[in-house]
């Protein structure tokens, strides 16, 4: 058995058997390279034990390399199968009536792997293919492909797209684009669909028309690649094995496509904010699929918050209140990251803790989405059910891989951020001195943030109340890291919507020391922000618009 699944034949009869399949036009392909396109080639004949004859007069730019010895494999399917030959390499090349023949030495071996038409490769975490879906009058919807097969393929698009998604008898036009720039046309009818309302997309499955040996042999060509890029992905896999030159991409050459590259953001900081939500939704879906926390997708993700905070940190603060078409996991645990880092995250902090901090605030509530949605949603109170503390277990238990982050940052952010002082907390119900001072403010930044958002149904509640809850509660939220969090963050804090005297509706974006709003941008409607905001006053805000009156929710 190769390595990448492929099973050795050499029993000669077999394998006679097999290449006289290959035989004829668009039987067969020849690879240069272990990560080249498949060529299109022709196989003429075959001389048992001797040589093979090809034609490669669709391909004469590559003979120069094939006559100096350049290596290569022939490809194929036969009997159902895939077949490819061992390394090969060509003896003579002559032309024959305008043809270009050559030949080479015969196969003692050939490699099979039996073709399953439905086996779908599996984009895995940190792997990212745009796919752009387009009708026959023009309307487009950008997404991302979640998984390829010969036959068809899955995307995951943003709900705005279902109106593309209707009972046209035309099948539709998928064009995939790859990071290293490569492009690819099919058609496609789409044949079901499931619409998932918390993270705001519908998954879409087609099935691919019109196949022909051309489209096939390059279908063939990105399944094996994305198998392989995703063997390297896999945790426990081959992390020494050359990476698929598929997935190289570059700044210049990657395309920006995309479910998020295609949203509209209040702010450029919320449009790169929006990368790191793409991670947070992957990782839940990888969870979901039985796989674990990705140690180096999660190092790397923390490492660009950290990136964006020391930028300006005022403007990701602001940034975690504009992913609106983000699921609730994944905002809050944007949110937590962010403000924590921002409470708690001193210069004087090694940087290696900070790092430990934001990359277990980002991911410590993902265990929720191990429960059935219900659960956690009408559970998000102080008062949690017995099964909804499983969250926690069901997370740790997926992140036993993560060696580099800090046993105590983990067991503080992860493991106790739901404790309180009274013992009324969860999962272990610690209380008072057993619970240390980052677990103790880590608690009230996540109390915080969560009554912040919507949820299910439950409106998202004022500031002012949020402050009065913290404060009231003294038992359970120890008042320093209280009081500690409103000095830090104002009455008014960065991501709220504030009428003022004048009547005028603005979102606050930075403050003055004082907590005092410093910049606002301008807004007619009470929504979330999007693109169309207005105006931006910058200094001497009060002067022109009067004093902060009231918060004013945003309930859609």
């Amino acid at each position: 058995m190769a390595e990448d699944g492929y099973t050795r034949v050499e029993n000669p009869i077999e394998i006679e058997a097999l290449i006289e399949a290959l035989i004829g036009p668009g039987g067969a392909s020849l690879q240069m390279g272990e990560h080249g396109e498949p060529l299109p080639v022709l196989v003429t004949e075959q001389q048992p034990g001797e040589a093979l004859v090809l034609d490669i007069s669709a391909i004469r730019e590559v003979a120069g390399e094939l006559k100096r010895g350049k290596g290569f494999r022939v490809l194929g399917q036969s009997h159902g199968k895939m077949v490819r030959t061992p390394e090969l390499a060509m003896e003579e090349c002559r032309q024959l009536d305008g043809r270009l023949v050559c030949r080479c030495p015969y196969p003692l071996t050939l490699e099979v792997l039996q073709r399953r038409e439905s086996f779908r490769a599996r984009l895995r975490l940190g792997m990212e293919v745009g796919a752009i879906l387009r009708d026959n009058q023009g309307r487009t919807a950008q997404g991302d492909l979640k998984d390829l097969s010969l036959e068809g393929c899955r995307l995951e698009l943003p709900l705005a797209a279902s109106s593309l998604l209707g009972e046209s008898p035309l099948p539709l036009e998928i064009e995939l684009c790859f990071p290293d720039g490569t492009r690819f046309l099919v058609k496609g009818k789409a044949r079901h669909r499931r619409v998932d309302t918390e993270r705001q997309v519908v998954a879409a499955g087609f099935r691919f028309e019109g196949n022909g040996p051309e489209q096939e042999r390059r279908l063939w060509h990105f399944v094996r690649e994305i198998e392989q890029e995703a063997a390297r992905h896999a945790e426990g896999g081959e992390a020494s094995r050359l990476p698929s030159l598929l997935f190289q991409g570059t700044a210049a050459t990657a395309p920006e496509v995309g479910r998020r590259n295609m949203q509209a953001y209040a702010t450029p900081m919320a449009r790169r904010l929006s990368r790191i939500a793409g991670y947070l939704d992957a990782q839940i879906l990888e969870l979901q699929d039985d796989g674990v926390v990705d140690s180096v997708q999660l190092s790397r993700h923390a490492d660009r918050l950290m990136m964006l905070h020391e930028e300006d940190r005022e403007a990701l603060l602001f940034a975690t209140h504009c992913l609106h078409d983000e699921s609730w996991l994944v905002c809050h645990g944007l949110g937590v990251a962010a403000h924590l880092l921002d409470l708690v995250g001193q210069a004087s902090v090694p940087r290696e803790l900070r790092k430990a901090l934001v990359a277990c605030a980002m991911v410590h509530d993902l265990g929720k989405a191990l429960l059935p949605a219900e659960l956690w949603q009408r559970g998000a109170s102080d008062g949690a059910s017995a099964e909804l503390h499983e969250h926690v277990a069901r997370l740790e238990a997926r992140m036993g891989h993560c060696q580099w982050l800090s046993s105590a940052v983990f067991a503080s952010v992860v493991r106790r951020i739901n404790e309180r002082l009274d013992g009324s907390g969860y999962p272990a119900g610690l209380s008072g001195g057993e619970l240390g001072e980052l677990e103790r403010a880590a608690a009230v930044v996540d109390r915080a943030d969560s009554l912040r958002r919507p949820l299910d149904g439950r409106p998202a509640w004022r500031v002012g109340a949020i402050y009065r809850h913290l404060l009231d509660r003294e038992s359970a939220y120890d008042q320093r890291w209280v009081k500690r969090y409103i000095r830090r963050f104002g009455l008014y804090p960065i991501g709220s919507l504030v009428r003022f005297e004048s009547g005028q509706l603005a979102w606050v974006q930075r403050l003055d020391d004082q907590g005092r709003p410093f910049q606002v941008q301008l807004t007619e409607k009470v929504e979330p922000p999007g693109e169309n905001l207005g105006e931006v006053l910058r200094g001497e805000v009060t002067q022109k618009l009067g004093e902060p009156r009231e918060e004013v929710l945003v309930t859609g």
